[in-house]
């Protein structure tokens, strides 16, 4: 058991964690997941030819909608665009 002098504080003490402020900063991130999933839904409710307008496809907004390796769902859509404009 470590002891402490009168005037130190525990590590406990000196801890700048807030579960309030972690709270809102949960809810405030579901609420952007939420809002990303449903501009998603709406992408792929437009048809082949006003996606393929936007230079995108189907498969890209499937894409995004699972992105990997650390990559937001409009980065995967804006490289898809850039892939797609050069080809």
């Amino acid at each position: 058991m470590a002891l402490s002098l009168p005037g130190e504080r525990s590590v406990v003490a000196g801890s700048h964690v807030n579960p309030v402020r972690g709270l809102f900063t949960w809810f405030a991130q579901a609420k952007a997941a939420r809002a990303r999933r449903k501009a998603l839904r709406e992408l792929l409710s437009l048809d082949a030819a006003l996606l393929k307008d936007l230079g995108v496809s189907r498969a890209d907004v499937l894409d995004a909608m699972t992105p990997r390796d650390g990559r937001t769902a409009g980065m995967v859509l804006n490289a898809a665009r850039a892939r797609n404009a050069r080809g």
